[in-house]
């Protein structure tokens, strides 16, 4: 072999090997730093966008729970109208309620409607998910205003 095809290929095993260790502290930094969060733009209404109004028509009767909100957290004051679908929270920008939490997960928990109760589930998590001071290990009945907390977040389902 020429010493050309030689250096050639010390290069080039020398470019994959950097190329290999870039893409291992990218992949380490998005672990732990997880998704960059902005903060929601306020309307002139008061609503964050993204927020719809429910129509008179579907609103729910006032001894149920229609919002989820943030009431401790990096996300304090945001709140979701709760409909007939599950709302995932977590870290990962899939979930319906993004955190910015080393303390959470990707896919931390999940709340979600069962014949007229709101139930939350904790999905495997490593810090665990807590209803009070509870920490919940199966699907648990969420009462209304009862503090959920997830990593450093805590939630409430308010009328």
């Amino acid at each position: 072999m020429s010493a050309l095809a030689m250096t050639l290929l010390r290069l080039g095993f020398l470019f994959l090997l950097w190329a290999f260790v870039y893409f291992v502290v990218r992949v380490l930094k998005n672990d732990l730093y997880g998704t960059r969060i902005t903060s929601a733009v306020t309307t002139t209404t008061g609503q964050s966008r993204g927020q719809r109004d429910i129509p008179e028509s579907q609103s729910v009767p006032s001894s149920r729970p229609s919002r989820l909100v943030v009431v401790e957290g990096t996300l304090t004051g945001t709140q979701i109208p709760l409909a007939s679908s599950a709302i995932l929270i977590g870290r990962s920008p899939s979930c319906t309620l993004v955190l910015d939490d080393d303390y959470s997960s990707s896919r931390h928990a999940r709340i979600f409607p069962q014949s007229d109760q709101w139930l939350v589930e904790d999905l495997g998590s490593t810090n665990g998910t807590y209803i009070g001071d509870e920490r919940i290990q199966q699907p648990t009945i969420v009462p209304l205003g009862a503090p959920i907390r997830v990593g450093q977040s805590t939630f409430e389902l308010q009328r």
